[in-house]
């Protein structure tokens, strides 16, 4: 029997023969000879070939690392500038929210502030101004600014073995912002609990990979934490909170952050009604099908609805039901099973309804979803607002000069035409916005549709109380902004 491995024919050769039984030194002396010196050359030729590609491969990878490096020079140098002119906007405000006016001797603030509080103020929305510069010329969202201003503050002025090896590419964005995610947790003022994480931390960032990184340093900051966890606990108990994600295809993603002992006993729930239901002859669902099932008929069923699954099947009634909590008991935190339900907004075209067009159905505050899913919200729905065009909706777009006040049938059509915040990048649904007159109130404007935008109330404070400028196109009525430093952003396109 031979060998399929391959190899220089004088090693197949004598493989073959030691595998058949006989030694190799019963072959023929000249046939042995011949192998050999084929061999030689055979073992030559490949050497100087791995030998060549080995030293091509390391110059690729030597590139590669120093590629690497200059990548991660280039983004602390990033940090380090958002933070400067941040600072630049603290130190000096003037460029982004005009003239200091307690300097003037007449100057009298028509809210009774004190000159401090002003210029505390101005402090704030410079800062805010610089900010939303950045993120607008970047194409980066105002919190990622203002995170990445954050990081670079907490390395640069607690940590700076781990600032010099970022700013030197020794190590990556994302060690470098775990290490400043965690140090930024140790208490302010205790100088030796931040020398000895960047110490310990640093040492460890050189040698891990980032999510190996990440427990160690975990680790580390416990260490060096001087507060117990106790009182780390319940301050940070004040963070927990929920949000949703749009992911693709008509799906979303709930995330909560809560404490860990009514986490547990969320998904211990989650688990429990999925499991008893799983039991059943008839079911076909997975475990983590029947877990989100649950979860959603959890929170959407009111004390008197019994939940119903996606199929259409009873999910978690036929599990225990978590303990009534005592009306007056102090102790017990409030429920929502007796709130009345949650709205959720679809917005459906009527040719798309009746069949006649493709055109997108949307759910408020997600994007587009399938139609299937919007009959079904269609047929259930116990009210209906006409929102398709001007002389359906019966709604008053154009008021006299009389109303201030938004009608609610105005707002909600604002809400159609704009569905978000209008400053550029901002993604604030318009229901959670103040709306806005473009040309004011007391200047003569209207309360009319082609006079109103909404502004998430950060905006709106920027709008009025910085140099930023909105200014609306009067052939196109497409809105722009103007910035304290002169730069002019269109506002972002409908998102659906």
């Amino acid at each position: 029997m031979t060998s399929s491995i391959r190899m220089p024919s004088g090693q197949r050769f004598a493989r073959a023969a030691t595998s058949s039984g006989g030694p190799v030194s019963s072959l023929n002396p000249q046939i042995w000879t011949r192998c050999s010196r084929s061999r030689a050359c055979s073992i030559g030729t490949t050497a100087r070939g791995t030998g060549h590609w080995a030293s091509d491969l390391d110059a690729r990878l030597g590139h590669l690392e120093s590629v690497v490096s200059e990548r991660q020079r280039a983004t602390a140098e990033e940090y380090r500038l958002i933070l400067s002119i941040l600072d630049d906007a603290a130190v000096d405000p003037a460029p982004w929210v005009g003239p200091d006016p307690t300097l003037d001797p007449a100057w009298h603030d028509a809210r009774g502030r004190t000159p401090r509080a002003v210029q505390r103020n101005r402090v704030d929305l410079a800062e805010r101004a610089a900010v939303a510069e950045i993120a607008v010329r970047l194409h980066l969202s105002e919190q990622t600014v203002r995170t990445r201003a954050a990081h670079a503050r907490t390395l640069v002025g607690g940590c700076p073995q781990l600032w010099s090896a970022f700013s030197h590419g020794r190590i990556s964005e994302k060690h470098a912002v775990d290490a400043a995610r965690l140090a930024a947790t140790l208490p302010a003022g205790d100088t030796a609990a931040f020398l000895r994480f960047d110490d310990g931390a640093c040492t460890q960032a050189l040698i891990l990979p980032p999510a190996k990184f990440a427990v160690a340093a975990r680790a580390m900051r416990e260490r060096v934490h001087a507060e117990s966890l106790e009182s780390r606990h319940r301050r940070v108990a004040g963070d927990r909170g929920v949000w949703l994600t749009p992911e693709l295809d008509g799906m979303a993603t709930i995330h909560a952050l809560l404490p860990a002992d009514r986490a547990k006993a969320v998904m211990s729930r989650l688990d429990q009604a999925a499991r008893h239901l799983r039991a059943c002859a008839d079911e076909d669902r997975t475990l983590m099908q029947l877990r989100a099932d649950a979860f959603a008929d959890l929170l959407t069923m009111t004390s008197d609805d019994g939940p119903v699954s996606a199929g259409g099947r009873s999910t978690v009634n036929e599990a225990p039901a978590a303990e009534a909590p005592t009306p007056n008991a102090t102790s017990t935190p409030r429920t929502f099973r007796g709130a009345p339900p949650a709205a959720v907004v679809v917005t459906i075209p009527a040719l798309t309804l009746l069949g006649h067009d493709v055109e997108p159905v949307t759910l408020e505050g997600y994007g587009p979803i399938d139609l299937d899913t919007a009959k079904r919200l269609a047929g259930n729905a116990t009210s209906w607002i006409r929102l398709l065009t001007h002389p359906v909706t019966g709604a008053p777009l154009v008021l006299d000069r009389k109303t201030y006040r938004v009608p609610v049938a105005l707002r909600r059509w604002l809400g159609v035409t704009s569905p978000t915040c209008v400053f550029p990048g901002c993604g604030r649904a318009a229901r959670d916005c103040d709306i806005d007159h473009r040309t004011a109130w007391a200047d003569g404007g209207t309360t009319d549709e082609d006079n109103l935008d909404p502004k998430c109330r950060h905006h709106h404070r920027l709008r009025h109380e910085t140099r930023w400028t909105p200014a609306r196109d009067p052939g196109s009525g497409a809105l722009s902004w103007t910035s304290p430093l002169g730069g002019r952003y269109d506002t972002d396109p409908p998102p659906f």
